[in-house]
């Protein structure tokens, strides 16, 4: 059974998302401070976080950080929930580790289901798209190993989280195809996602940043103006 940890100062809304995802058969942990939320999180390894921005003492975002640069927890997807919907706090959210970020308020129903979806990416027979993604891409320099979720390049282990993985297999596994923002937000997030296409271009940047020093190594990937990107592949 998936266990969901929601953090939350808000007692009606940890009361509110308990029984809309114990209903659907999750197991739920809880939290009211943002220190209990990151103690919760490394001690009981959850398959999901559900965070809140504005926490007492230690916020969200100071949360997701610390999360972000544990190896014990950083691969652990992150929902941000945020009273603030101004894109920047959107933005920084993505950039301290967040894979998702909900304006309050919300619907639980649309919550839960983007839970769902989550966990329906790693479960047979139950992905978006039917036709399987080869298990190892070897292009050029790098290697996409699909089996131990590791991408290296030229031979060097990269510090990708789980979505950026997800990202750049997406796109290798469609090399020269442009593929839009939109496309890329349904099928690597798992459903119809209702925020904006930065989450797309935050999380480019991310992999362009990790994939290596050299110039060449940001051309992997083409930003293709007004419409979204293309894997090039790699120049040796």
């Amino acid at each position: 059974m998936p266990r969901i940890l929601v953090v939350d100062d808000e007692k009606n809304i940890l009361e509110l998302m308990r029984f809309n995802l114990e209903r659907e058969g999750f197991e739920v942990l809880t939290a009211t401070d943002g220190a209990h939320g990151l103690e919760l999180a490394r001690q009981e390894s959850p398959d999901l976080i559900v965070l809140d921005v504005m926490l007492p003492g230690m916020n969200g975002l100071e949360v997701c950080r610390e999360l972000h640069l544990d190896p014990t927890t950083r691969n652990i997807p992150i929902i941000m929930l945020s009273a603030r919907a101004e894109e920047m706090d959107r933005v920084l959210g993505l950039e301290m580790g967040a894979d998702d970020y909900v304006t309050k308020p919300f619907s639980p129903r649309e919550l839960v289901a983007r839970i769902k979806a989550r966990f329906r990416r790693f479960q047979p027979g139950e992905f978006r798209e039917k036709e399987a993604m080869p298990q190892r891409l070897e292009l050029g320099r790098l290697l996409i190993d699909g089996e131990k979720y590791a991408v290296y390049f030229d031979g060097v282990k990269q510090d990708l989280t789980l979505k950026e993985f997800e990202l750049l297999r997406y796109l290798a596994c469609r090399q020269g195809k442009v593929l839009t923002r939109d496309q890329l937000l349904e099928q690597v997030w798992g459903y119809d996602y209702a925020g904006d296409s930065r989450t797309i271009d935050v999380h480019i940047r991310h992999i362009r940043q990790k994939l290596g020093s050299r110039p060449d190594s940001t051309e992997l990937i083409e930003t293709v103006r007004g419409v979204g990107y293309r894997f090039k592949g790699d120049r040796e």
